[in-house]
C-alpha cells in the first residue's frame, strides 16, 4: 500500500497569530482559497470540530467531511478526512503556522494520503490535485492576508432581502431550480444546470446586462433544502477576483424573509480599462453592487410573485 507524504511551504509578510485564525475559521475559506467553494461546522467542541467542505478538484466538484484537532499555542490545525471522495481512500495533514518576525511568517502546509486499491492512475490523479490545490491554497493564502493588512476599501459584502407572503419552500425552489431561469427571468439568456451529487450543482448562465450586452458566469451551488445556496461564481466579470454568496430562506412571524448575500473583491488592475480613466475604487465598488443588487432584486421579485401565486 501506498503512502504519499509531501509539503508545500510559503511565506507571508502578517504576524503568525492573524494568518492561524484566517486557517482556523473555516467560514475565510471560501474568500481566501479558490478550490473551496462552502465549509459547514457539523459539530464544535473544545480544541476539536467535525467540518464538510466542498471544494474542486482538478476541475471536478468533491464534498468531504473532515475532524480537525486546532492547537493555538502552537499555532498548528491537524486534519482527517472522515470519508474520503473516489479516488481518495484516506487524506490528512497539518497546517503549521511558525513566526519569522513580529510581521512575517512561515505557513507549511502537510499531506498524507493513499488512492483507492493503490491504482497508479489514481494515485497520480491525487498527486496532481494535492500539488495544485497546494500550492494554489498557499499562494491565495498569502495574496488575501497580505491585502487584508493593507486596504478593506477592495473587499466588502452586501445583503438584499424581500419579504414574501408564501412559503419558504417554494421561495427556495424557485432558486434551486436555476435550470428553469431563461424560462423566468428577464436577465437570464440562457442557462446550464448540473447536479450529478444531489445538493452539488454546476451553474453556467448567459445574463443580459443593463446596456444589453450578454456575458457569461460559471458558479458551483451548494443547497440546504429549504434553507439556504451557498454558491462561489468561478468564472469572473473583469472588475471581481472574488464572488461569493449565499441565498437564504427564513420563516418570520410576517413571512419568508428571503436575502441574497454578496461577498466581493474588486479587480483594482482592470477599473480604469472597464469604467474609464477618471474612475477608481469607490467607482468601481459602486457598479459592481448595482449590477449583482440589480439581479438578484430581480430574481427575488420573480421568486416572490412565483411563492405568493403558488398555492
Amino acid at each position: 500500500m501506498t503512502n504519499r507524504l509531501v509539503e508545500h511551504e510559503i511565506t507571508i509578510d502578517a504576524p503568525a497569530a492573524a494568518v492561524y485564525r484566517l486557517i482556523a475559521e473555516v467560514e475565510n475559506w471560501p474568500r481566501i482559497f479558490p478550490p473551496t467553494i462552502y465549509v459547514d461546522h457539523v459539530e464544535r467542541g473544545a480544541g476539536e470540530e467535525r467540518i464538510r467542505i466542498w471544494a474542486t478538484a482538478n476541475g471536478e466538484a468533491k464534498s468531504w467531511t473532515s475532524h480537525r484537532t486546532l492547537d493555538p499555542q502552537n499555532l498548528r490545525i491537524t486534519f482527517r478526512q472522515e470519508v474520503s471522495s473516489p479516488p481518495v481512500a484516506a487524506m490528512g495533514g497539518v497546517w503549521i503556522v511558525e513566526p519569522l518576525s513580529g510581521t512575517a511568517s512561515r505557513v507549511r502546509l502537510l499531506h498524507d494520503y493513499r488512492a483507492v486499491d493503490d491504482e497508479p492512475g489514481s494515485l497520480q490523479w491525487i498527486d496532481e490535485a494535492v500539488d495544485r490545490n497546494s500550492r494554489t491554497e498557499l499562494a491565495s493564502l498569502k495574496r488575501n492576508v497580505e491585502l487584508a493588512h493593507a486596504s478593506e476599501e477592495i473587499a466588502f459584502s452586501f445583503e438584499d432581502s424581500v419579504l414574501i407572503q408564501g412559503q419558504a419552500k417554494d421561495v427556495y425552489d424557485f432558486v434551486n431550480e436555476a435550470g428553469l431561469w431563461a424560462e423566468r427571468l428577464p436577465h437570464v439568456a440562457s442557462v446550464r444546470l448540473e447536479e450529478d451529487v444531489p445538493g452539488l450543482q454546476t451553474l453556467e448562465m448567459d445574463t443580459r446586462a443593463q446596456d444589453g450586452t450578454t456575458h457569461t458566469t460559471k458558479s458551483y451551488r451548494v443547497t440546504f433544502p429549504h434553507r439556504r445556496i451557498a454558491y462561489k461564481q468561478v468564472t469572473l466579470p473583469a472588475l471581481m477576483t472574488l464572488h461569493t454568496g449565499y441565498w437564504t430562506f427564513r420563516e418570520s412571524g410576517q413571512g419568508v424573509v428571503a436575502s441574497s448575500q454578496h461577498t466581493v473583491v474588486l479587480n483594482t488592475d482592470n477599473i480604469t480599462g472597464v469604467l474609464g480613466p477618471e474612475a477608481g475604487v469607490e467607482e468601481a465598488r459602486a457598479y459592481v453592487r448595482n449590477a449583482l443588487s440589480t439581479n438578484s432584486r430581480a430574481t427575488l421579485g420573480h421568486a416572490k410573485n412565483y411563492a405568493e401565486n403558488k398555492h
